[in-house]
């Protein structure tokens, strides 16, 4: 097996039986085909990534600590989920366990390229207005998963503000504290969990299937210009969230967003909760990054607590 990366036995014996056993692949394996290569690729900043090749299939796959399959099966969850929208291509799960002393999710592997050509663009933001289509009974999903490496809670509700306040701002404020973040981070980010119904006056979403962490790090196009989407963080939600994230880190194209409009108009008032959406991820930033993100934060919910009158 060539690598520039030793692979255990054992999970290797394991990546080969998975990918062996493959019912949905249209390349089988003939018996005795090992492992031909397993090279590390770039990407991810939570998990290690391999391109392992096997015959003629080429699989992506991520390995972590044994104590966070969890993580893993969270994520095969989500990409099962989008792969129900038929205007999106998603990496099709293969499997996913633990062997060597690692936890392992293998994928279809894609050939992916950035969002540039404008008619790809366009496409992509119709695609994304399909899959938000999709709508569900309540808000929330049938597990918990993760944000980045966060915990992420799903707990079903049948109010959107309700909801966001206790499955999104809640925890991160609580994540917040415990790492030694006091005073008016916290004494504010309270009020605005006490007062968010106020942002919500004239605005009741339906419950959209949100790929929930959608930037462009996330989403590409593949070889036949559809969207691809990965690493999601599923729930029905607000479709404004995943459109608020996307801007957050540099955003797409404005004709994605253009393309969107058009397909299915963006309410009045989303400006104001673009600030909320965001500031979501921005405290789990400062979870897992740090204080580089706390003037954000603070400054984000002094803008929603003038804008409620608080």
């Amino acid at each position: 097996m060539r690598s520039s990366q030793a692979m255990d036995s054992a999970l290797g014996d394991a990546l080969r039986a998975l990918i062996a056993s493959d019912a949905d692949s249209e390349s089988k394996l003939p018996p005795g085909v090992g492992i031909d290569a397993a090279t590390p690729i770039g990407g991810g900043s939570i998990s290690r990534t391999l391109l392992v090749e096997s015959g003629r299939r080429r699989c992506f796959v991520k390995l972590n600590d044994p104590g966070l399959l969890d993580m893993f099966v969270a994520e095969a969850d989500g990409l099962q989920a989008l792969a129900a929208c038929p205007a999106l291509r998603v990496p099709r799960v293969v499997g996913h366990g633990r062997a060597g002393g690692q936890a392992y999710l293998v994928l279809e592997h894609l050939r992916l390229q950035r969002l540039r050509d404008d008619e790809q663009v366009a496409a992509a933001g119709r695609s994304l207005a399909e899959l938000h289509r999709i709508s569900g009974p309540q808000y929330g999903w049938h597990r918990n998963n993760f944000i980045g490496s966060t915990p992420q809670l799903n707990a079903g509700q049948a109010g959107w503000p309700a909801f966001f306040a206790t499955q999104r701002l809640q925890p991160q404020l609580a994540l917040a504290a415990a790492g030694g973040y006091r005073g008016r981070l916290i004494a504010q980010g309270e009020r605005l969990v006490e007062n968010l119904a106020d942002l919500f006056a004239d605005h009741r979403p339906r419950p959209s299937l949100l790929h929930g962490d959608l930037w462009s790090g996330n989403a590409a196009i593949d070889e036949m210009g559809t969207l691809a989407l990965f690493d999601p963080a599923v729930h029905f939600g607000d479709r404004e969230c995943d459109l608020a994230m996307s801007e957050l880190f540099g955003g797409f194209p404005e004709g994605f967003y253009a393309a969107y409009r058009e397909a299915w108009p963006v309410p009045s008032g989303y400006a104001q909760r673009r600030t909320l959406y965001q500031l979501y991820h921005v405290l789990n930033h400062l979870h897992l990054f740090g204080s580089g993100y706390l003037r954000q934060a603070e400054a984000m919910i002094a803008s929603l607590l003038a804008e409620i009158g608080h």
